[in-house]
């Protein structure tokens, strides 16, 4: 079979489009991105043959799966750890609703936090919505698991999670491809009534999907995606979940001598789990994100006999990302031996790129609120390249919690009586979730600056294209905002003094008013001219 180096992210992609795949929608966020990304740019894609597209936000992007899911077709929504937050919603009914055509959700956890605000796992919202989940241990298991978790949501009628992590989804390793099988064609339900979740047929609903939870055991006891390796030292077994099987062969690098079950489908299959129990002393879970497993096979009151340990008991860390070493000290040997890391490049933290618009437009935005009388005014920032204005030489940001916080907060502040109240947000964040937060100041009148930093683009995640669209002000507009208090300026340094001058008119405005600063992301802007300097070239 032909052979690729791909990215987890990458192989995943591939493995949907090879699978028949006919739809795929996402909002960008890291550590997903890549899959979309490579769907977009599939050949596939690009003739038509596949549906790819960003959206305004990972609920709409669920939606959207759903009902290409409803019309017959395979179908996958991606989006972040925190994403599946917003999409919980369509997520937790769609497992009342149930699929019709292949329907897969691919969530990438972030465990240590690289690019997020927690390091929440996704095996948890599997869990609490009584659906399948497949967990990939390496990059051909990424590629694998697609035309699997399409066959076991159409042979189930139900969507399915897959779990990728950080390390996965971005490191690379050569993948075994297949030949690509061509998408379904388009059909209906026979029982079109299980998608209208009116209390009376959601509760019906919802009592077949508990009964059938024994049916998803036995689908996970049979999975590829789970295995069992004996070893002759059951002093200690290990079950080890997704990736960190490959920890624990890193470690052993003659063979693990434990018992070792490798859990890469849920829910956890009990078949495989009570032999391990009964034959070893103790068992150690090893998983990277919470302790999902772990805390289910301790139970309540912690079972003594076989001794479960992990990151509930202190063996390894609760906190952050699974590693060799982690799991090296978890069992008593030797420090792994690892070269030590380069002093150079020195190490830098993050920053905005040299002649960021954001730059200028913090620089305004401090300039006015730091200098409120009275010193209590306060900056509600948003998720987004301009959140790295909280570092220095800024220091223009005072809270930062999740997607479209900055509006709803900076509100909820002016309620309290605190005086400027200014909101910055994206021009994606806006669309992605920042829109109800306006209309709520528009309709309670709240004494509200909004400050929309608008580059044209998803910068923080690689230029996705913004849902905005270049229509700020229009949306401003329908929601209701006063359009003498809807001002556009130029985010530009030269302009320092003018864009001041309109922001405290603002400020001293008794109600909600929206500031749009418009300049390209300097990124984006340079990829344009190097591509019309490229085409200009080749004419």
């Amino acid at each position: 079979m032909p052979i690729r180096l791909l990215l987890g992210d990458e192989a995943l992609a591939q493995g949907a489009i090879d699978a028949g795949l006919s739809g795929a929608y996402a909002y960008p966020g890291t550590p997903s991105t890549e899959i979309t990304d490579y769907v977009i740019r599939s050949d596939a894609a690009r003739e038509g043959r596949i549906h790819a597209r960003w959206t305004a936000n990972e609920k709409t992007s669920l939606e959207a799966a759903l009902g290409m899911s409803f019309a017959g077709k395979r179908v996958m929504a991606s989006m972040k750890h925190v994403g599946l937050n917003v999409a919980a919603d369509v997520f937790m009914n769609a497992a009342i609703s149930g699929a019709h055509g292949g329907l897969i959700v691919n969530v990438a956890d972030d465990p240590s936090m690289h690019s997020s605000q927690n390091e929440q796992d996704s095996r948890m919202y599997a869990d609490m919505a009584l659906v399948p989940c497949i967990e990939p241990a390496d990059q051909q298991e990424a590629y694998a698991a697609p035309a699997y978790a399409f066959d076991l949501s159409e042979r189930l009628r139900m969507p399915v999670l897959i779990r990728l992590v950080t390390r996965l989804s971005h490191s690379r390793a050569t993948v075994e491809v297949r030949d690509a099988i061509g998408p379904n064609p388009m059909s209906l339900p026979k029982d079109e009534r299980r998608f209208i979740l009116l209390p009376a047929i959601a509760r019906g609903s919802y009592a077949k999907l508990v009964e059938r939870q024994t049916e998803f055991l036995d689908e996970s006891a049979r999975s590829p995606f789970n295995a069992f390796e004996d070893g002759p030292d059951a002093s200690l077994g290990i079950i080890a979940c997704g990736i960190g099987v490959n920890y624990v062969r890193e470690v052993f690098e003659d063979g693990c001598p434990h018992p070792l079950l490798k859990i890469g489908q849920y829910p956890i299959p009990e078949s495989l789990v009570e032999p391990i129990l009964a034959r070893c002393d103790r068992v150690l879970v090893v998983e990277d994100g919470y302790p999902v497993v772990e805390r289910s096979l301790r139970g309540f009151p912690v079972r003594s006999q076989p001794e479960i340990i992990g990151r509930l008991s202190g063996h390894l860390p609760r906190t952050g990302e699974l590693s060799p070493q982690a799991l090296a000290d978890a069992l008593g040997m030797d420090r792994l031996h690892a070269p030590a890391p380069s002093a150079t490049p020195a190490g830098r933290p993050p920053s905005l790129c040299p002649g960021c618009p954001h730059a200028d437009t913090c620089r305004v935005v401090t300039a006015v609120v730091r200098q409120a009388e009275g010193g209590c005014g306060r900056i509600f920032s948003d998720i987004g390249c301009y959140t790295l204005g909280a570092l220095p030489p800024f220091n223009a940001i005072d809270t930062c919690v999740e997607m479209g916080a900055s509006i709803t907060m900076a509100r909820g502040a002016s309620d309290a009586g605190l005086h400027p109240a200014v909101a910055l947000i994206g021009d994606s964040t806006f669309t992605h979730s920042g829109m109800t937060g306006l209309l709520d100041c528009v309709n309670d009148h709240s004494n509200v600056t909004i400050v929309i930093v608008d580059n044209s683009t998803t910068a923080m995640t690689g230029g996705q294209p913004s849902a905005a669209r270049n229509r700020l002000a229009d949306i401003c507009k329908g929601l209701g905002a006063d359009p003498a208090h809807i001002r556009l300026i130029d985010a530009l340094g030269a302009k320092h003094e003018e864009n001041v001058a309109v922001l405290q008119e603002e400020v001293n405005f008794a109600g909600p008013s929206v500031i749009i600063a418009q300049r390209e992301c300097i990124q984006t802007a340079r990829r344009k001219a190097n591509a019309r300097k490229k085409d200009g070239g080749s004419r």
